[in-house]
């Protein structure tokens, strides 16, 4: 009998454990993606536009064979199953808040046809490394620990050689893939993902440790939007870190970042409502700003028109190409949180809706890392001096340069005095630790 195979997050052909699951019976397979409104309503348009064109990608690379609905998918998804006679429907692991309540969803509406998970986006599915006692690890260093002893599988086969999908033609409810009518600073896509891996080793690699934190330097893989698409498998980009302490300090410091990821995954899994309440509930009480003023600051924060250029530029590369250089990332977001006291999800929102790479588990656990009030977060005392940051990291202005042109010449006063708005973070901070 045919089977369905539901691309989400997984969209490509190498390395992808639920393709291999679809087409192991030998049967016929739709490969299927379902536009869910739901997404549409909060992806901001960069986002969109990358899943539009990594859409366009795979259905390029299965030569036209992509059938692509709109709908909610607990209604599209049995709709297809009928449409085809499937006896399975075969998708990759979702652990985010949304994404388990999607699936319960259509695993009800289902019936009696399985909804067969294999895989998922990370090196490691969250849920697998837990303490001894199996508890959830709340410190990314002893996962860290843990997460290099549990290991992962090597990349699977590379893809099928002889499957047969079902022309989706001839299956009721398909529309074209759309286009958000946006132009991205970097090509989307399977392939896109794997020239820029393959870039990034042999021109980046070895000196990532030594210089991941300048955005002043074309240091980083701009691999983030790939992976929170599913566009490669971290498990392809692993294997080649090469193994253990033995390899190279810029593969070990990168192999760091991907358990970054799966950390953060794992806490959003064991803890859903951290997505948007802080995980650590004594920082409910802290004392943050919501009054028209605050609005006011937020709107310059957002125009990247602070007074502080290494925080004014930051927000101008978001506002423009729709990524972030990680190290100015913290330091905007501490800013907004510590120098202007306003709520992190201000800033997590804001960020989401510009974001190519948006993801709810590393931008919400970023955030709460700047506040304070999450796992593994920065001390409540440590309060980033954007001046002080912007000297270290862009030592020669270089990127404040690109992005704000008028340093030199019309630049605006800052909008608060810093030293006077550490010293009343810190008070706000002590009256609840």
């Amino acid at each position: 009998m045919p089977t369905l195979l539901w691309f989400r997050r997984d969209l490509r052909l190498h390395d992808h454990p639920a393709l291999l699951d679809a087409v192991a019976a030998d049967s016929d397979v739709l490969a299927c993606y379902v536009l869910d409104p739901r997404l549409k309503a909060s992806a901001g348009q960069r986002r969109l536009q990358y899943l539009y064109d990594a859409l366009r990608d795979l259905h390029d690379s299965l030569d036209g064979r992509l059938h692509v609905s709109r709908g909610r998918p607990e209604k599209r998804i049995p709709a297809l199953v009928k449409a085809i006679g499937a006896s399975s429907v075969h998708v990759s692991g979702d652990y985010t808040p949304f994404g388990r309540r999607r699936d319960d969803a259509v695993r009800d509406a289902l019936g009696d046809v399985s909804l067969e998970e294999s895989g998922s986006p990370y090196l490691v599915s969250p849920g697998r490394v837990t303490k001894d006692d199996g508890t959830p690890y709340k410190v990314f260093t002893p996962f860290y620990a843990a997460w290099r002893k549990h290991g992962w599988r090597p990349p699977a086969s590379s893809g099928p050689k002889s499957a047969k999908w079902i022309d989706p033609g001839d299956v009721p409810g398909r529309v074209q893939i759309p286009d958000g009518g946006v132009e991205l600073e970097l090509p989307a896509g399977e392939g896109a993902a794997r020239r820029q891996w393959k870039s990034f080793v042999r021109k980046q690699l070895e000196g990532y440790d030594k210089d991941r934190n300048r955005p002043d330097l074309p240091a980083t893989s701009r691999m983030s939007a790939h992976l929170k698409f599913g566009a490669i498998h971290p498990r392809t980009m692993a294997a080649d870190l090469g193994d253990g302490a033995g390899a190279g300090a810029g593969a070990q410091a990168y192999l760091r970042e991907l358990a970054f990821r799966d950390f953060y995954a794992a806490v959003l899994n064991e803890w859903p409502d951290s997505a948007w309440w802080n995980w650590n509930k004594a920082f409910d009480e802290i004392q943050v700003d919501d009054d028209k003023n605050a609005r006011k600051l937020f709107d310059a924060w957002k125009a990247g028109r602070t007074g502080f250029p290494i925080v004014d530029a930051g927000m101008r590369q978001l506002a423009e190409t729709g990524f972030m250089h990680n190290r100015v990332r913290m330091i905007v977001a501490s800013f907004l949180v510590k120098d202007l006291h306003l709520p992190w999800q201000w800033g997590a929102r804001w960020f989401l809706d510009q974001l190519v790479d948006g993801d709810m588990a590393n931008n919400q656990h970023g955030w709460q890392w700047a506040a304070g009030c999450g796992t593994d977060a920065a001390p409540y005392f440590r309060v980033f001096n954007p001046t002080t940051q912007g000297e270290k990291f862009d030592p020669d202005g270089e990127y404040v340069r690109r992005w704000v042109p008028e340093i030199d010449e019309d630049y605006p006063d800052p909008i608060v005095d810093h030293k006077e708005e550490r010293a009343e973070a810190l008070r706000r901070y002590g009256e609840i630790t």
